[in-house]
């Protein structure tokens, strides 16, 4: 009987590594006998170097294929050689447990298997993409639906995600910007936070938790021309002031697994740069998990000409800090050749296979091999009515209102509507990409949920054109159904595999002829919602005037068709901001609020504006800005009211208005604090996000909403490259978005 079988057959409270190394007695805690570090040094003395790199080898198991290489043949034969130590895309418990069963009672060391998978926003019941979540601006909100995504998972047998992508992106021609929380370093900072401590909770070795990894490391949202893969140039300054913090918030929240992003960063692939993944990571910022690459990365390395071959690539990428080589096999085929040619240390070895198997000892996978695999839990815990509620709450606080005039929206029951458009009666869309194992045979469409919420009246439906096609055939039923109709609903916009990995694009219009749809729609005379089901930014000038009401509600997820017909029907009044600017037509991109001044900078009044930094056939200013979204209430912002005009080196100040609901519905404000720097030793951006509160209000109350302002909120990364305060003068803002803010102004003390 196997060390393992014999540990089974006791009690799970005896540590089954301690029946291995001799180590502990039976009953006692691992923990307090050892550390995970030190279990993990126990157990690294005892192996050999095969084993050892077996553990720095993750494989595709039988699942959905995620890159450019099929599923790992064989694997089973390698994890039973002890050639790999970690699996991904293999869904279930049942396939999970068989696989995982070999590793612990087949092989020499018995070393459990770690499995991951792209839990990116949502396991079964799926959450609105991450952008359209970012566009909640509500972190408990979206912590909670990344703990629901990791306990459905965890449930399913998995231990890891490959989640949360925190890349800063700019460019919305990138299909991954729908991955992300947007355009902010700011905003996209508190939502990495919230998304790892939603994924890891405050125990690795509970069994509703999962490990986080986060991605991309680093810099990958700025890759030139918004071209997945593509190469990124950037200056340190920039790096560091504008795509770094997100990653560096996720690490202090406490993820312990990061990933490398694809592409280079000045002149040197993520992959391989040891600036990144030592210096910065773990020198400065005292990171102690384990850094894997993306799918065949140390590969491609050869492609992107900084290795001669892929035994050289593997050997820069082990010697810059990478301890987990996925799919690519570089680790498992070359690095013994390169320990006996003296390329590589047996010690280079033995510190990234001590990290991945302390972080196999922290997730408790030593102590009970199998402790996702529980069938009962995973048949009730999957598509459990909480886990749906809260996708609907999550995905009804995504949508932003872009316009609505003549208060066209919310309609009433009993109405004739006509609901026109490719996405009306999709159901796949509804989830966007990366949908995990997200079913959508059963799940409500648009069509159907706004059948079911007008009660009393009539639904008529026509599909008016394909999504990506020319074809025009459709126009005149759709034209019919709206002439019969009081209000037509048309759901337009992108196809679920329009965004997402490998899903770059050249133009921001909506494809195919849906704007033609919807022009010769406007011809009717009848009110005009359009609902845009997207993944990133469109450029949406001809339909912002064509429509009378624009509701944005991203691809929304298992009840996103519900939640669109709650939005609709006034159930849930929309409260969404824009996590990233909505530019007038591809020429502004790349466009975001925080840009710098210039020399030049533009005042429309002035009459020499000619020779000013702007376009001569377009406006400088975004269609719809960052943090903008309306609601079917009013509200208002009084002028900023700070507590002492002048602020001493070390102090705080407080920044205080008064927000009043002034409409006739109950309805949630997101209040934001932007500051500027007037005056630096680097030039600084003309607003900076540095805090947001987002408040229920209902009508006719008020409430005062404050922010307080020190240090944290006016260091920057100065000229010589520390960071830290100047003493000068500062404009404070806040208001319900990057455009309509209400101004104050202060000093900052010399020390």
């Amino acid at each position: 009987m196997s060390p393992f079988k014999r540990a089974r057959l006791s009690v799970f409270g005896l540590c089954f590594f301690g029946l291995l190394a001799g180590g502990l007695a039976r009953g006692a805690s691992p923990a307090a006998a050892a550390t995970a570090a030190e279990r993990a040094d126990t157990l690294l003395a005892q192996m050999t170097v095969e084993e050892k790199i077996g553990q720095l080898v993750l494989f595709s198991g039988y699942g959905t294929t995620t890159g450019p290489l099929p599923a790992q043949q064989g694997l089973e034969d390698h994890i039973r050689k002890g050639e790999c130590g970690n699996v991904f895309n293999v869904m279930s418990v049942a396939q999970i447990r068989k696989l995982q069963k070999i590793a612990v009672e087949e092989t020499r060391r018995h070393i459990p298997l770690l499995f991951g998978y792209d839990v990116i926003h949502g396991y079964k019941t799926i959450f609105p993409i991450c952008l359209g979540e970012a566009a909640s601006w509500n972190p408990p909100l979206i912590e909670n639906s990344a703990h629901v995504a990791a306990r459905e998972g965890a449930a399913a047998g998995l231990d890891w995600t490959f989640a949360p992508m925190v890349d800063i992106a700019r460019d919305p021609r990138w299909g991954r910007i729908s991955e992300g929380a947007g355009e902010d370093p700011f905003l996209g900072s508190v939502i990495a936070r919230a998304r790892v401590r939603g994924i890891q909770g405050t125990n690795l070795a509970a069994t509703d938790t999962l490990l986080a990894c986060v991605k991309h490391y680093a810099a990958y949202g700025a890759v030139q021309a918004g071209r997945d893969y593509n190469t990124v140039d950037l200056s340190e300054r920039t790096l560091r002031e504008v795509y770094l913090p997100p990653y560096r918030a996720a690490i202090e929240a406490g993820a312990l697994s990061v990933m490398a992003s694809f592409n280079e960063l000045n002149g040197t692939p993520a992959t391989a740069n040891s600036f990144l993944l030592q210096h910065i990571l773990r020198d400065e910022w005292g990171f102690t998990g384990f850094v894997v690459t993306d799918y065949t990365a140390i590969n491609e390395m050869v492609a992107h000409g900084s290795a001669v071959d892929e035994a050289e690539a593997a050997r820069q990428a082990l010697s810059a800090g990478v301890d987990m080589d996925m799919q690519g096999g570089t680790y498992l085929d070359h690095l013994q050749q390169l320990l006996a040619a003296g390329k590589v240390t047996e010690h280079q070895i033995d510190v990234a296979a001590r990290r991945v198997l302390t972080i196999k000892f922290k997730l408790g996978l030593f102590d009970n091999p199998y402790r996702h695999c529980d069938a009962q839990r995973e048949q009730q815990t999957l598509y459990a009515e909480e886990n749906l509620a809260a996708a609907r709450r999550m995905a009804g606080e995504s949508f932003v209102l872009l316009k609505n005039s003549a208060q066209t929206l919310p309609l009433k029951t009993g109405a004739q509507i006509a609901v026109i458009g490719p996405l009306a009666d999709s159901q796949r869309d509804l989830l966007g990409s990366w949908k995990g194992e997200g079913d959508w045979d059963s799940i409500a469409t648009v069509l159907t949920a706004i059948r079911r919420e007008n009660t009393n009246g009539s639904v008529t439906f026509a599909r008016g054109c394909d999504l990506d096609t020319t074809n025009q055939a459709g126009f005149g039923e759709a034209m019919a159904a709206v002439q019969r109709a009081e209000v037509a609903v048309l759901v337009l916009g992108e196809s679920w595999n329009m965004s997402g990995e490998a899903k770059s694009r050249t133009r921001l219009n909506l494809p195919g002829v849906q704007t033609g749809l919807l022009r010769e729609l406007k011809k009717t005379g009848k009110p005009i919602i359009v609902v845009l089901m997207n993944g990133r930014p469109l450029a949406l000038e001809e339909e912002s005037q064509l429509a009378d009401a624009l509701l944005e509600v991203w691809f929304p997820g298992s009840e996103g068709g519900q939640a669109v017909a709650d939005a609709l029907f006034g159930r849930q009044n929309p409260s969404g901001k824009l996590p990233v600017t909505f530019p007038r037509t591809l020429g502004q991109v790349p466009i975001f609020y925080s840009a710098k001044n210039t020399g030049r900078p533009l005042d429309p009044a002035d009459p020499h504006a000619e020779y000013k930094s702007s376009y001569f056939d377009c406006p400088n200013d975004p269609l719809y800005p960052f943090g903008f979204g309306l609601s079917y209430t009013d509200f208002t912002f009084s002028e900023v009211r700070l507590d002492h005009p002048v602020l001493k080196p070390g102090g705080k100040l407080t920044a205080t208005v008064t927000v009043t609901n002034t409409g006739t519905r109950t309805g949630a404000e997101v209040a934001q604090l932007y500051l500027r720097d007037l005056v630096g030793s680097v030039t600084r951006p003309v607003l900076e996000l540095k805090g947001f509160q987002k408040l229920e209000l209902q009508p006719g109350e008020s409430r005062a909403v404050s922010f307080t302002i020190g240090d944290n909120e006016l260091s920057f990364l100065r000229a010589d490259m520390t960071v830290g305060t100047e003493p000068g003068e500062f404009q404070v803002f806040i208001g319900p978005n990057s455009r309509d803010l209400r101004p104050a102004t202060f000093e900052l003390l010399s020390r």
